[in-house]
């Protein structure tokens, strides 16, 4: 199941929401998730959570040190998702 990169940002969208209570307007591509959305460490190891059992995969937690927008992490999803 490949998505598209575009259908994986709106999805996000709704878990930023759902899990973090935030504006999904917010969830831009370009919104830096520790400055713009106000995430912190443990957010971000629950994001990978969640994520996980959305897509049966499993995230490296490596793949997810560099990241630091939301646009990084749609790449991060969509790249896993076409290595199926």
């Amino acid at each position: 199941m490949i998505t598209s990169k575009e259908k994986i940002h709106q999805e996000l969208k709704s878990i930023f929401a759902e899990l973090f209570e935030l504006d999904p307007q917010n969830v831009t591509l370009q919104a830096k998730l520790y400055e713009d959305l106000d995430l912190d460490s443990i957010d971000a190891v629950d994001l990978i959570v969640y994520l996980q059992g959305k897509t049966d995969k499993q995230f490296k937690p490596e793949e997810f040190k560099s990241v630091k927008t939301v646009s990084d992490i749609v790449d991060i999803i969509h790249q896993e998702l076409s290595n199926k």
